[in-house]
């Protein structure tokens, strides 16, 4: 029987396969491209598409593709033969360091936000050799970036190169002022947790909300929900443990390092967490995680849904996006070591991480929004649309220190006495951990709890590396050719501290208090949409700093911003149309029809008994006929507010229109249903009820 270190990363190009399939020129050439950023040659191209074609074949590949991230934040490949034509009449398989290099997709119906025009339709693929090509079904599956005819990137996976090159460039600025000549490249690495429900695809399959939407438009609350925490880290069920294992299997064959999986809060939730790696993999991992989540969930009969918030009442689903630096010698630069009031380095790289956040709290909250996570955050499972840092007890008193200029007298350890002697003796941590913080200082990096499930982390990490790297660069520029190197350190640090500390909360971040103070007293920024918050990537400040380090172009964020509004219009429009269509032609006839049979049993009753009252049914049967008007009004008020968002002059306006009128007029639609829904007999309502579905996967 195999094992899992026997078939890990079994349909992966790596660098094993690297080593035993190359030539030992070849494959040092080709490290020299990934590890230091050397350019690629042409011939060491050749010979690595003559190896991985041949291995390809040999696993059984027919075809080859251009695997990349465009703007709709999902995957795209189009599949082309390995074969070529002989004169004989026969085919050979060919596959060149050309086809490896370089493909020309159709880029004119991928979202462009106005980079071209619609018949300007040629769009380039380039190899990205830091990513590892792999074989998923029979294709060959090369990473790539994508950008335009003109070429301007319109992927995901460029300006996070980009962003990653931007902070290895400062990075080893500050490194070699401190004397750290020998590093030749510092990183950033990512460990994004997942999470996700699994429901029968039965119920799926009766619900048009979710098939259309991802998410549930209308349901009434069920009589069980999260309240016992029961299902939290409980017991595991056998068809979903079923799925956790395939799962599992086709991940570590991908080479994906899944690690942890159990049940999270709300029932049929669950959560797969992998260990960390660099962050351009990391992103095409998660990438390919949330694309066989959802085919082996086919096969076990299920459905995976990655939506924010697919039901109301409950947790939501997030992405936690744990973020490091680390060199090629493997130091963590955010470890603070036994000792951290005497660790200059670490200090200050995490004055760079706090004057980050601080000074690009706009960016940080963009980077996650999207109209499903407009319904997560704020909520009590997710952190406020508020961006603040937990950095802990120990860390805030040596910071508090250094800004004072007093004595760090260091934390003491607490042995736990757990009252049973069998049970073992240990330490308690320095700090608790904050479950309610945005931004999480976590023992040596940082957990970025904002992201919603179904996004890429691209763009997170993108802001966050390009942030980080402005605050290093300021730093290197300021520290660079001081007479007093120590004292300039000293002082720079103490600064950060004094101009930031705003962004430092280690309280409850669902405290509406908190909120209070975070807006009101330290004048912290509170974008509650996508409305609010997208248009300020274009503030002059965003622009400035992205463009000097030419992560993006100004084209390429005026894009984006276009882009990223017209997706969360069209979100909410489909979902608006949706409980439009689903009121119309299946709510409202179940509920009439429900009661005009009630009102007959009560006639039919009255007939056989003239002094019944019947006054069960004529109660049931006026507030039904009320719930029926209500819904046809606040129906016909929604599919007014859609048409009248024909009248919007630009993206920006129709979103507005769509934050400030359309979500209050679905509300109200759904809070009507909802409680047609508690009065309606079972067998006549339409759709799977909550209690269905939550508690269908046994």
């Amino acid at each position: 029987m195999k094992t899992v270190s026997d078939y890990f990363g079994e349909n992966v190009f790596d660098d094993r396969v690297m080593k035993a399939t190359l030539s030992a020129k070849v494959y040092n050439s080709l490290k020299q491209t990934i590890d230091e950023g050397k350019a690629l040659d042409i011939s060491v191209a050749n010979a690595v598409a003559a190896a991985m074609k041949q291995w390809a074949i040999s696993k059984g590949a027919t075809h080859f593709t251009h695997w990349f991230q465009p703007l709709t934040g999902i995957t795209a490949e189009k599949h082309d033969g390995f074969i070529s034509p002989s004169p004989d009449g026969s085919v050979i398989m060919e596959f060149s360091g050309k086809e490896l290099i370089k493909g020309e997709p159709d880029a004119s119906s991928f979202p462009s936000g106005g980079l071209r025009a619609t018949f300007e339709a040629r769009g380039y693929t380039a190899w990205d050799p830091t990513s590892y090509a792999f074989i998923k079904g029979k294709t060959l599956c090369i990473p790539t970036a994508f950008c335009s005819y003109g070429g301007h990137a319109l992927d995901k996976k460029t300006p996070l190169l980009r962003s990653m090159e931007a902070l290895n460039k400062q990075a080893l600025r500050v490194l070699k002022l401190f004397g750290n000549d020998t590093v030749k490249r510092v990183v950033s690495s990512v460990g994004p947790e997942q999470e996700y429900f699994l429901i029968t695809k039965e119920m799926y399959d009766k619900r048009p909300d979710l098939r259309f939407c991802g998410r549930t438009l209308f349901g009434a609350k069920p009589p069980k929900g999260q309240e016992m925490d029961d299902h939290y880290f409980g017991a595991i069920k056998p068809r979903v443990a079923a799925f956790m294992e395939e799962l599992n299997d086709e991940l570590w064959k991908l080479g994906i390092m899944a690690k942890t999986e159990h049940n999270e809060v709300a029932p049929a939730q669950h959560e797969l967490a992998p260990i960390y790696t660099t962050t351009n993999v990391a992103t095409d991992h998660n990438q390919l995680t949330m694309e066989i989540m959802q085919k082996v969930a086919q096969k076990h009969g299920l459905v995976c849904l990655l939506h924010e918030k697919p039901f109301a009442g409950v947790n939501g689903s997030g992405k936690h996006n744990n973020w490091s630096l680390a060199t090629d010698a493997g130091q963590n630069l955010l470890s603070p070591g036994e000792t951290p009031y005497e660790n200059a380095q670490f200090l200050l790289f995490l004055c760079a991480v706090i004057k980050a956040v601080d000074d690009y709290q706009d960016l940080l909250r963009i980077s996650v929004a999207t109209a499903g996570n407009d319904h997560r955050l704020g909520a009590n499972e997710a952190p406020p649309a508020v961006i603040s840092m937990f950095v802990g007890d120990e860390l805030g008193a040596v910071l508090d220190a250094i800004e004072n200029d007093t004595p760090y007298k260091g934390a003491e350890k607490t042995q736990m006495k757990l009252g049973v002697d069998v049970l073992p003796k240990f330490n308690r941590d320095t700090t608790d951990r904050n479950r309610t913080s945005p931004f999480a200082f976590t023992g040596n990096k940082f957990e970025f709890r904002m992201l919603g499930s179904s996004n890429s982390i691209a763009c997170a990490n993108i802001m966050l590396n390009a942030a980080v790297a402005e605050s290093l660069r300021v730093y290197a520029d300021r520290l660079e050719g001081v007479s007093d190197f120590e004292t300039a350190l000293h002082d720079m640090i103490k600064k950060t501290i004094k101009d930031h500390k705003r962004i430092i909360f280690n309280g409850n971040g669902y405290d509406d208090a908190w909120i209070k103070e975070a807006t009101e007293v330290r004048g912290l920024l509170n974008y509650r949409t996508t409305p609010d918050c997208m248009p300020h990537l274009l503030d002059k400040k965003n622009v400035d700093m992205l463009t000097s380090h030419k992560v993006f172009s100004v084209e390429e964020l005026q894009s984006r911003c276009e882009i990223m509004l017209e997706n969360y219009c069209k979100t909410v429009t489909i979902e608006a149309n949706t409980m439009v269509t689903m009121a119309k032609t299946q709510i409202l006839p179940a509920v009439a029809k429900f009661a005009a049979e009630t009102a007959a049993d009560a006639l039919s009753k009255k007939a056989l008994d003239p002094a019944l009252s019947c006054e069960y049914e004529t109660s049931l049967v006026k507030k039904l006929s009320g719930l029926t008007d209500t819904i046809a009004i606040k129906t016909d008020d929604l599919q007014k507010a859609i048409i009248k968002l024909q009248d919007a002059e630009d993206i920006v306006k129709e979103s507005v229109m769509i934050r400030d009128g359309i979500l209050s007029e679905m509300c109200a639609l759904r809070v009507a249903c909802d409680e047609a829904e508690t009065v309606t007999d079972k067998s006549y309502w339409p759709f799977p009820s909550y209690a269905d579905i939550l508690f269908s996967v046994r």
